[in-house]
């Protein structure tokens, strides 16, 4: 009954509202990025030719991650008969792009703090493309491969596999000229979120089944659906807006991780545009400049320190040799005697920039691609000098750091709004062509009974809840393994039983997902170095 149901084709206008959304979304996108384009001056083709070809591939990343993650979200009210499926799907699809829309970019920019310093301050170079290609070809390969198999499995944990295996091997092939490979900190971080959030979703979806079947006595909800008939009106109500919830979170956080790549994109193919924030208007600038003279009083004040471990000799340090000691110290996360005389020779360098052009969309293309590096390489030994344990900055003057950091960050580390239209609308299309098995999958194959209205509600509740505190926190988790955890906990917690063939399969996805991932993007990194060279 329900394999018909889900055989169905589209009814009516259900696919309406999301393709005129399509054609909206894609005008808009274009002609923002072709209005970007008028502005620089055109000499060769190549970098537009390259600039569509990573965009295709960095959309096509997030078109398949619609197969995977989002599905997920559809799955409940699908099998509950919340929803036709053609109509969740699109109305999840719209959540996502509204989730996407409203994107903090915390999670796009974690991301690619994993990434080797060199190849992000040099991603307009061939090591620079085939990095993007190398860990955008390995996660696609993967996602397809998992998906035709019907097996959800994480986007974000193939993404982050990926970037560690370019990382590896950038190390492995660059080593004796000092590159770096993987930030293991940041890696850390993100690996025990990604570690942390099924479990919160098996426990969390089990511990709000039981508490609901203690207080909440209405046996319909705990019964499965009979025949197509819809739920009862405030069922059907909640599963809808846990539905929408899981969707939005999703987009608000796994629609970031194509974000920072198609950032990185922009900036290596066409760095006059998209290198520095044009949007930052006169004022904030000035701001800007006055900030950086107190907090380069500061950094100097601790470089000049005769009681400080990591003072550093008295001779003023120019600014080449200043840029190669923030990277070395982002490369080994070692303060050195020169650290933090070399930190305020760039901070200065950046604020007489800044002071000299006033606006940044005045800053000229031959001077663009260096304050971009230099504004990335204060803001990236800041966020690991806050860190690291050897640093002599006392709490407060930490905190003076921050704010001079996030007003740098908003110079660098943002994002158009176009990039948000058109990874939202690739994720929306990706849920509609692939959601089928994922689908399948969820709601027939982990639990060995059929999904009731209070098991579905549970699974999407936590979902919801925990995706939502990992996007506020800048933390990528998976939907997949949140969702997926969360039906498997509440089975558990009715006794209903789990179907262990189907769990042997999940969990066999999900261990061979980074190892997979980080074999197949160290391989192309190789291979498209080579052909870059």
């Amino acid at each position: 009954m329900l394999e018909t149901k889900l055989a169905r084709r589209p009814r009516g206008l259900s696919w309406l509202p999301f393709g005129i959304v399509l054609v909206l979304g894609l005008g808009f996108a274009a002609s923002e990025l072709l209005a970007d384009l008028a502005q620089i001056e055109v000499t060769s083709a190549t970098p537009f030719a390259l600039l569509g070809l990573a965009l295709l591939v960095a959309l096509g990343f997030e078109f398949v991650n619609g197969f995977h993650d989002t599905a997920n979200a559809v799955a409940t009210v699908i099998y509950t008969h919340a929803l036709d499926p053609h109509v969740a799907v699109v109305w999840s699809g719209i959540c996502n792009f509204l989730g996407v829309l409203t994107s903090s970019g915390a999670v796009a920019f974690g991301i690619i703090s994993l990434l080797p310093v060199e190849l992000i301050l040099q991603v307009g170079s061939g090591s620079g493309f085939a990095m993007v290609f190398a860990l955008l070809s390995a996660a696609i390969l993967w996602n397809l491969g998992t998906w035709y198999l019907g097996l959800p499995a994480s986007s974000s944990h193939t993404l982050i596999g990926s970037i560690v295996g370019v990382g590896l091997a950038n190390q492995f092939l660059h080593g004796n000229s000092g590159t770096s490979g993987v930030d293991w900190a940041q890696a850390s971080t993100i690996g025990k979120s990604l570690l942390i959030s099924p479990l919160v979703g098996f426990g969390g979806a089990a511990l709000l089944f039981l508490l609901s079947r203690k207080l909440i006595k209405n046996p319909k909800l705990y019964r499965a659906p009979e025949g197509e008939a819809p739920p009862p009106f405030w069922i059907r109500c909640l599963l809808v807006l846990t539905c929408s919830g899981v969707s939005f979170a999703h987009g608000s956080n796994d629609g970031q991780k194509g974000m920072g790549l198609i950032m990185l994109i922009l900036v290596g193919t066409v760095p006059t545009a998209y290198a520095l924030n044009h949007a930052v208007p006169y004022r904030e600038s000035a701001d800007f400049v006055a900030v950086s003279q107190s907090s380069i009083d500061t950094v100097e004040r601790y470089a000049a320190a005769p009681s400080s471990s990591v003072s550093s000799p008295a001779s003023p340090i120019n600014a080449p040799r200043a840029r190669d000691a923030l990277i070395g110290y982002i490369r080994v996360r070692e303060l050195a005697p020169t650290t933090l005389s070399a930190l305020a020779a760039v901070m200065r360098s950046v604020s007489d920039e800044v002071s000299r052009y006033r606006e940044l969309k005045k800053v000229p293309k031959s001077r663009v691609g260096n304050l971009r590096n230099d504004m990335y390489l204060v803001s990236e030994t800041l966020r690991l000098l806050d860190k690291d344990k050897a640093s002599p900055l006392s709490e407060v003057d930490r905190n003076s750091m921050k704010q001079y950091k996030s007003r740098l960050d908003g110079s660098t580390k943002f994002i158009p709004i176009w990039v948000k239209v058109a990874v939202a609308l690739a994720l929306g299309l990706g849920t509609m062509v692939g959601w089928k098995r994922i689908v399948v999958t969820v709601g027939e194959r982990i639990g060995k009974d059929h999904l009731t209205y209070a098991q579905g509600g549970a699974a999407e509740l936590t979902a919801m809840l925990t995706i939502g505190a990992a996007d506020a926190f800048g933390l990528p988790v998976s939907t997949t393994h949140v969702l997926s955890s969360g039906v498997a906990g509440t089975m558990a917690a009715n006794r209903s039983g789990v179907q262990m063939s189907t769990v042997r399969n999940l969990l066999m996805a999900w261990v061979l997902t980074l190892p997979a991932s980080i074999v197949l993007a160290g391989a192309f990194f190789w291979l498209f170095e080579l052909i870059a060279r």
